[in-house]
């Protein structure tokens, strides 16, 4: 550890520099000291590095979300080439380069950190020692290996001897307890951090080997806290606790307010946008319209929550917009398109019409039509120039014309006819 160390020490003269400064303002409100003025000089000095690589944290949950997707055709590319390694790693790098992802994307907040967690190491293992190092001077020094952190000397590691810890005035026990907890807590912090991502903040319509090693993951690195920890001087654990819980916090604020689409996270964060759309009317925060816009833009490819966030705002009378945001509409709730998904526009489609029920009266009337006419208009339908003009009165039979009529001429009903009664003949 001392050599990793001593690879960082042209960074060690700015950490120092920091955490000089940082003590300066605690200093004069607890004591210079006191392990308060030095313990809050190095949490501070976190604070500050972790403010600056948020960049980087966004940059890492991209393509984090990337790498996501893109699981299934990786897995594809492997199966096709499982006994081409070279094809296989060649057909990678070329998906990598059209999708614009790159896998050592999310390491990055980790290694731009590494080097200031090797310079404090390489600070407090110098005032350990009663070495000045950077802009720590003499009495600098002399102050910080006065400074105790409930008992335990800033820098004491849980493996010294008792001759060097009664060198920094403290017990084995009082280090070896302090230290111990402080282990315990940054291992347990670590595997929070993993399970919420695990059971949270995964999309659970895609079994990827992805999952397998974030799985995998939340196990390997708290051991390796574990294991490494007793090695680390107080003021490195309380570095190390410290960005632990930064992270915890920051991944919670992802998880709460930007989910990966098809986690849990995203349900619960959609259905509490939708209480909130549905009782204000329209979406307020700059975030929410994005995540809106997103889903809108989806269309059919929307997953099962996004659905069920849409069809939500339909029945509420609200309609999703393609800017993001959120209009009423009286007839969004029968908004449908032609394969049953729910439009997002507020224009409804126009229903098929079905023909009207006729009467026993009207189908007896139009089956009685003559086989010729193929079509039947009601009265009130037909337009006035069709009707046809009122029959002329008809002429008085000739005489000599002849003796009978027609059945049709007559009026008679075609076919055999009842025998007339006796009575009336």
């Amino acid at each position: 550890m001392d050599t990793i160390a001593s690879l960082f020490s042209f960074i060690t003269t700015p950490v120092s520099w920091v955490i000089v400064q940082f003590h300066k303002m605690y200093g004069a409100i607890f004591g210079p000291d006191t392990g308060w003025a030095w313990g809050l000089s190095i949490v501070s000095l976190v604070i500050l590095i972790r403010i600056c690589l948020i960049p980087l944290f966004v940059k890492q949950i991209k393509s984090t979300r990337a790498m996501q997707t893109l699981q299934p055709e990786m897995k594809k590319i492997q199966e096709r080439y499982k006994n081409d390694k070279q094809r296989q790693s060649e057909e990678m790098m070329k998906l990598y380069k059209e999708t614009g992802t790159n896998p050592l994307s999310s390491c990055l907040p980790i290694l731009a950190q590494s080097p200031f967690f090797f310079a404090l190491y390489h600070v407090l293992n110098g005032i350990a020692s009663g070495k000045t190092i950077g802009v720590i001077n003499d009495s600098l020094l002399a102050s910080a290996r006065k400074a105790h952190i409930f008992g335990a000397p800033l820098a004491a590691k849980f493996k010294d001897g008792a001759a060097t810890v009664h060198a920094l005035g403290a017990t084995v026990t009082d280090v070896r307890v302090v230290t111990a907890l402080m282990i315990v807590l940054m291992s347990a912090s670590q595997f929070y951090t993993q399970r919420q991502l695990m059971t949270k903040n995964v999309d659970t319509t895609v079994k990827t080997p992805f999952m397998q090693q974030q799985k995998m993951l939340m196990y390997v690195f708290p051991v390796m806290f574990a294991v490494f920890g007793i090695n680390f001087p107080v003021g490195v654990l309380v570095y190390w606790l410290t960005t632990n819980v930064w992270t915890m916090g920051q991944q919670m604020y992802v998880i709460h307010n930007n989910p990966t689409p098809g986690s849990k996270a995203q349900a619960a964060y959609l259905e509490r946008l939708s209480k909130h759309v549905t009782q204000h009317g329209k979406v307020r925060r700059r975030s929410e319209k994005t995540i809106v816009k997103a889903i809108v833009a989806k269309g059919r490819d929307r997953n099962e929550f996004e659905r069920k966030f849409i069809n939500g705002l339909n029945k509420a009378g609200l309609a999703a917009q393609a800017d993001g945001t959120v209009v009423k509409s009286d007839s969004a709730v029968a908004v449908q398109t032609e394969d049953g998904t729910p439009t997002t526009t507020g224009t409804a489609v126009p229903k098929r019409q079905q023909p009207k029920r006729q009467s026993k009266a009207q189908r007896q009337s139009g089956g009685a039509k003559p086989a010729g006419e193929t079509t039947s208009l009601s009265k009130s339908d037909e337009p006035e120039d069709a009707k046809p003009a009122a029959p002329a009165k008809k002429a008085a039979p000739q005489p000599g014309a002849g003796g009978t009529r027609s059945k049709a001429q007559s009026g008679q009903r075609k076919g055999p006819q009842r025998p007339k009664s006796p009575s009336k003949k």
